[in-house]
């Protein structure tokens, strides 16, 4: 692997090694020490430089990852065991046993690997199409390349939303708030300014430095890169937080669920090793009996089962236009049941237009639209669409800006909610006007007067009583409002927030952004599905309440941001049990309101692209955002929408709950067949003269077994296991594996005893046997319990029917093959064969009875207690920990 990305001591490689103290020197300085200048790097050099040097990424290289996922396969302390008995068989003049347990053991790992390694492999492709993107300065000239592409000494810009692609040195700085929590640990945004730091200054107060992984809250920058790569602050770090990485309680409770059954079949396979020495049987062969019957048992294949069964559900959602960035979260997409989301581009069009600019006499006024403008067009920080309809419609009108240039600006912040931009006539040099445009409230509360013809009038109470009763009008008609001021401004170096005062109010711009016809359809078609939609938007409660009408949402409830405010937690979980709208919200408000969701006892997915949503999606269950989202919002969130679309968003909770239905499929019939021939395994041990199978006939019916469970990833999925969210539940996993095991060893026993007293087999006929039996029986039962409907009204997916097909008659000719007798199997009498198999139909069609009368019971179970259910104060599962 490639050293970390530094700058030599020596000077003699620009861009690598250490540089001391890098923060205490001045931007010209960094330019000599990197080799740059303010026009950026040559592009042959960056190229040359990244080639040395590698990606600027903290992953290590493809070997080192592959080289992992394949020893993983092999860590399990009793396939060690195994392969160290499998050595001692070879080493004792045993070559048959040895080799065929050594081939089976490697077979499976490398069959686990295959699923993993490419499972991971498609992930890693589907997260590419959302990866981060940086503006760089290359020959002078501003590009957009891939961030894993910047190198030391690369000239950068940011700008709101933005993640900091590398540790730098400012340059140049406006207004600029940047979130560093994941390297401080300080929640707060902090000011940064070009100015040098001390030598002695630590992280946090090293304020003229941006840290990878830091996102800018407000404000402007152009830094230049001094350190990329794991040679970052962020990278040293990056190992820790990944193991920070919480679960989702889904894959805690299959984790733990599979370590408690490892142990308890270890415990009981120790005591059956302990019962065969006991009988004075052979003590390598009950050593390699006892651990093949718990590698055999323990549910080894579940983790590449779920790896497998979500990276195919990430595939099949990427073709539908959802980017998994974290497999996990699809349980919980499917377990969703409250999505909260904004408004615009979900419920609304998102194709914001300028409808009209007015004066404050409320008619319209090519004053105000020149100012606003003049500022949508200046303004260099966060886009947003109403600057866009703002610049397309005065390219419309004809309007000229041609005889202004920009001198400064104070960037939108979601405090102020306001943006000014001060500009200064091309013909009048020193005859400058500040121009600020922003939220109703916002704005006013600046402005001492306003506009009143070609007169300038004090901005009185009665006034402000008929401006504000105004903009309740146009909310009403769902119209989105911004109040337009300025004011001539001297001539001076900079201006800061303390000029945005003694506003002369302008005007007014309102915006339409319609909902989307088939918005009030696809609302139904989620709450068909069990899922109830929470609209938490920013605007005000008029244009929210208008909009959330006209899409069938209930509005007789609405939560407004300052009532939330004086709320208590306990009080906000009661009230959000029956609201649906939420207006007027402030961002950290957006996360208290998902918190109260999940302390409701809600499993909530939210879906938001701006700046302001990074700490809800982040809280949220499942953290959804868009493609065109600004970075922080993208990086934080699970998945991503490449279309804002909920009829997308619909189709990947089909997908998450397919996946999950596919997953319990494989539990439950690992955990019943393993239970079950964890007790007949147990039993025939001891009471039989011989081993009931021999470890190598246990680790191959094993390894067959495996090779139709895979093709659950890919199993049809009936209706009724899509309408409605699903939960992780242990003690309904306990359940059907005792009652569902116990039928299961009924039957094993039937079949001892059938080989056992009726044939009067003898050991290679009794092994061969039951081999054929139990295996047959496993493959048939997932058919039965695959469904809730009858097994015959249920149609499985084509590869899961076909391997099983395949492995049956495999099972049935195996003792006809010709390593047959390598494997210590001997051909089975015709009338054997024939009742063995009438056991297996016996078994099914017992087990088909069973399942519908344990659905049944648990429908009833379910019914009487949903009321106790419904008032749980914490959360079912999905947690993140």
């Amino acid at each position: 692997m490639k050293r970390a990305h530094r700058l030599d001591d020596s000077g003699r490689r620009p861009g690598h090694g250490p540089i001391a103290d890098y923060w205490c020197l001045p931007p010209d300085a960094l330019y000599a020490l990197l080799e740059s200048n303010p026009n950026g790097l040559a592009k042959p050099e960056a190229a040359r430089r990244l080639a040395w040097s590698g990606p600027n990424t903290l992953s290590g290289s493809a070997s080192h990852f592959k080289l992992g996922i394949l020893l993983s396969q092999f860590r399990s302390p009793l396939v060690l065991i195994l392969v160290f008995a499998a050595m001692v068989s070879l080493l004792v003049g045993d070559y048959s046993d040895g080799l065929i347990i050594g081939f089976i053991v490697l077979g499976s790992g490398l069959l686990s690997f295959y699923q993993e390694y490419r499972a991971t492999a498609a992930v890693d492709a589907l997260r590419s199409r959302v990866s981060q993107q940086a503006i760089v300065i290359r020959d002078g000239a501003r590009c957009t390349i891939p961030a894993s592409e910047i190198v030391p000494g690369d000239i950068f810009e940011l700008k709101a939303g933005d993640l900091v692609p590398a540790d730098s040195v400012l340059i140049e700085a406006r207004e600029l708030h940047v979130v560093q929590s994941a390297l401080t640990g300080e929640s707060f945004p902090v000011q940064k300014s070009p100015q040098t730091s001390a030598a002695q200054a630590g992280l946090s107060e090293r304020l003229n430095v941006l840290f990878m992984g830091s996102s800018i809250r407000s404000g402007t920058a152009r830094a230049i890169a001094v350190v990329t790569g794991r040679g970052t602050e962020f990278g040293a770090i990056a190992g820790e937080l990944e193991r920070e990485e919480g679960e989702t309680a889904f894959s805690q409770g299959i984790r733990r669920f599979g370590y408690l059954m490892s142990q308890a079949m270890f415990a009981i396979v120790l005591v059956v090793f302990a019962v065969n020495i006991a009988l004075d049987r052979h003590l390598l062969d009950s050593l390699m009996f006892s651990v093949a019957l718990a590698v055999g048992l323990t549910p080894q294949l579940l983790p590449a089962i779920i790896s497998v069964t979500l990276s195919s559900g990430a595939r099949r959602m990427a073709a539908q236009g959802v980017i998994v960035k974290r497999l996990a979260s699809i349980e919980n997409l499917g377990s969703m049941d409250v999505l909260c989301t904004d408004k615009t581009g979900t419920i609304s069009l998102g194709v914001v237009k300028l409808t009209d600019a007015l004066s404050v006499n409320f008619e319209p006024s090519s004053i105000t639209m020149r100012n606003a403008c003049l500022n949508a067009s200046f303004q260099a920080g966060l886009n947003n669409p109403m600057d866009d309809a703002i610049v397309e419609a005065s390219k419309a009108n004809g309007t000229d800006l041609s005889g202004y240039r920009k001198v400064d600006e104070i960037p939108y912040d979601f405090t102020r909610k306001r943006l000014a931009v001060v500009v200064e006539e091309a013909d009048r040099p020193g005859t400058r006007s500040m121009i600020v445009k922003g939220a109703f409230d916002n704005v006013v509360s600046i402005c001492e007067r306003c506009e009143d013809g070609d007169a300038v009038i004090d901005l009185d109470a009665g006034r402000l009583d008929v401006l504000r009763r105004q903009f309740e009008e146009w909310g009403s008609q769902g119209y989105r409002v911004l109040a337009v001021a300025a004011r001539p401004v001297p001539d001076r170096p900079a201006y800061g927030r303390d000029d945005e005062r003694d506003m002369v109010l302008i005007g007014f711009l309102l915006f339409s952004d319609p909902p989307k016809p088939d918005a009030k359809l696809v609302l139904n078609e989620l709450r068909r599905r069990g899922v109830a939609t929470k609209v938490i938007t920013g605007d005000n409660r008029f244009v929210a309440t208008h909009l959330a009408s006209e899409v069938g949402l209930n509005v007789k409830h609405v939560l407004t941001g300052s009532e939330i405010a004086g709320l208590t937690h306990e009080a906000l979980v009661h009230r959000v049990r029956k609201t649906e709208l939420f207006a007027e919200v402030d961002p950290n408000q957006k996360e208290r309101i998902v918190n109260a969701f999940r302390q409701a006892g809600h499993v909530v997915g939210y879906l938001g692209d701006g700046i302001n949503d990074a700490t809800a999606l982040k809280s949220a269950d499942i953290g959804i955002s868009v493609d065109q989202a600004v970075d922080v919002a993208k990086e934080a969130a699970d998945m991503v929408l490449m279309q804002r679309d909920l009829n997308v968003l619909c189709a990947g909770i089909d997908d998450g709950r397919k996946i999950f239905a596919n997953t319990m499929k494989y539990v439950s019939i690992t955990t019943s067949a393993n239970f079950g021939n964890m007790i007949s395994m147990a039993a025939a041990s001891i009471f039989l003269p011989f081993l009931p199978l021999l470890a190598k006939q246990i680790l191959l019916n094993n390894f067959l077994s495996d090779i139709p469970a895979l093709a659950i990833a890919d199993d049809n999925v009936d209706n009724d296991m899509i309408a409605r969210p699903h939960h992780w539940d242990i003690g309904y996993i306990r359940q059907f594996m005792v009652i569902f095991g116990l039928i299961s060893s009924v039957f094993d026993f039937l079949t001892f005893g059938l080989l056992f007293w009726v044939f009067h087999a003898d050991e290679a006929i009794f092994q061969t046997g039951w081999f054929m039996e139990s295996l047959i029986t496993e493959l048939l039962v997932l058919f039965v319990i695959r469904t809730h409907k009858p097994f015959f009204r249920s149609n499985p997916g084509r590869l899961l029917l076909v391997s099983s097909a395949l492995v049956t008659a495999l099972a049935i000719l195996m003792p006809y093959l010709p390593f047959a007798a390598d494997m210590g199997f001997r051909p089975l009498p015709p009338a054997l064969v024939a009742m063995l198999l009438a056991i297996v139909v016996w078994y099914v069609f017992v087990t088909e009875l069973a399942k519908s009368w344990f659905f049944a019971w648990q429908a009833k179970q379910a019914s009487r207690h949903v009321r106790r259910v419904q008032v749980r104060s914490a959360p079912v599962s999905y947690r993140r920990t």
